[in-house]
C-alpha cells in the first residue's frame, strides 16, 4: 500500500482481455514463508558476479540483505544500508547487473497496509516476490531483491538498487488499502512513469496478468473507481518515489489486491494464492522482455489530495534499526 487519501472521481471502465497466448512458466518450489532466511548462501569475501559490467551493483552480504554499493574502498566496499547509512563492507558477494529488481514494499516495522484479521502487506509483498522470482530465475531471467527477509527498508536504498543494477525492468510489489467500493473483479491497480512508454507497458502487462489470475478466484472484491494501469503525477514529477526516484530504469508500482477487505485477505493469507500473484508478475515481466505485447487496463486517475499527516497506526515511525549485515 501507498498511503494516501482517496477522492471519489470518475468511473472508467477496463476490462480484462482474451489471454495472450504466451508460454507457461514452469511450477517452481513454493517460497520460503514470508521473513525467513535467504536459501542462497554468499560467496567468500570479495566475491563478485557480472564483473564485466561497470555498474557499481549491490553487495549480498553474509546475512543475505543487499545493499547498494556507493564506492569501492581498499578490501572492500562503502554501501549503503537499508537505513541508510554509509558503512564499510569487507565479506560479501558483490552483483553487478540483473535484468529485473523486485522490490517487495514496506517490512519491519514499517508493516504496510493490515487486513482486520492482522495480515500485514510486508509479508506478502515479500512472499509473492520471492515466488516471482523463483519463476522468472526458471526462465533464465536473472532476479535481485532489495528486500530479503522482515526488516525495514528506506525508500532511497531500494532506488539506488535500481539504478546501481541498471535493470532491464524494476518492479514494486504492493497490496492495496482504502477502496471506493465493491467491484466485479480484482481491483488491482499498477502505476507507471508518466514519461515512459515502456513504463505503461510493463504496468499495462502486470494488470493484465494479475486481474486475469485472480479472477480464478471468487470474493467480494473492492477496488478504486479508477482501477487498471494508471499514472499519478506529483509536485516534482511522478507522484510515487518508487517511480521517479529510480528512473531512467524503466519501473512500475503494482498493488495486486486489497489487503484490507477481509475477503481478499483470507486468500492473501494463502502460500497458493501467493504463488498465484506472483507467477502472474513473473509472467508479465517475461512477456515485457520477449515479446512486443502492449498490456490493457489503460485508465486516467482521478485527482487526489496529498497524503495528510498520518495518525493512529499510520503515526510516525521509530528510528531505523539497520539489520545484522
Amino acid at each position: 500500500m501507498v498511503l494516501g487519501t482517496i477522492v471519489p472521481g470518475t468511473n472508467p471502465t477496463t476490462s480484462v482481455p482474451e489471454p495472450t497466448p504466451t508460454e507457461p512458466i514452469p511450477p517452481t518450489a513454493p517460497a520460503p514463508p514470508a521473513g525467513a532466511a535467504s536459501t542462497a548462501a554468499p560467496s567468500p569475501a570479495n566475491a563478485s558476479t557480472g564483473s564485466g559490467s561497470s555498474n557499481p551493483g549491490v553487495v549480498v552480504t553474509p546475512s543475505g540483505v543487499v545493499v547498494p554499493v556507493v564506492a569501492d574502498v581498499a578490501g572492500g566496499w562503502e554501501v549503503r544500508t537499508p537505513c541508510g547509512n554509509d558503512r564499510t563492507l569487507t565479506s560479501g558477494t558483490r552483483v553487478r547487473e540483473a535484468a529485473v529488481v523486485l522490490d517487495p514494499g514496506h517490512g519491519g516495522d514499517e508493516r504496510g497496509a493490515i487486513s482486520p484479521s492482522g495480515l500485514a502487506e510486508a509479508g506478502v509483498n515479500l512472499a509473492v516476490a520471492r515466488r516471482a522470482q523463483g519463476a522468472l530465475e526458471a526462465q533464465g531471467i536473472s532476479v535481485v531483491l532489495t528486500r530479503t527477509n522482515d526488516y525495514r527498508l528506506e525508500l532511497t536504498p531500494r532506488a539506488m538498487m535500481a539504478k546501481a543494477l541498471g535493470p532491464q525492468a524494476f518492479v514494486s510489489i504492493h497490496h492495496n488499502a482504502d477502496p471506493d467500493g465493491p467491484w466485479p473483479r480484482p481491483g488491482t491497480e499498477t502505476y507507471y512513469q508518466q514519461d515512459s512508454d515502456d513504463s505503461k507497458r510493463l504496468a499495462g502487462l502486470i494488470w493484465e496478468e494479475v486481474v486475469q489470475a485472480l479472477s480464478a478466484y471468487h470474493a467480494a472484491w473492492v477496488a478504486d473507481t479508477d482501477a487498471g494501469a494508471k499514472t499519478r503525477v506529483g509536485a516534482h514529477g511522478d507522484y510515487y518515489a518508487m517511480l521517479r526516484d529510480p528512473a531512467p530504469v524503466v519501473s512500475s508500482l503494482a498493488e495486486l489486491a486489497f489487503v484490507s477487505n477481509q475477503a481478499e485477505a483470507d486468500l492473501l493469507a494463502r502460500a497458493d494464492v501467493q504463488a498465484v500473484e506472483g507467477d502472474a508478475v513473473a509472467r508479465a515481466i517475461t512477456r515485457y522482455l520477449r515479446t512486443a505485447d502492449p498490456g490493457s487496463g489503460f485508465t486516467t486517475a482521478y485527482p487526489r489530495p496529498p497524503n495528510p499527516a498520518p495518525t493512529g497506526p499510520e503515526a510516525p515511525l521509530p528510528e531505523c534499526v539497520d539489520p545484522a549485515l
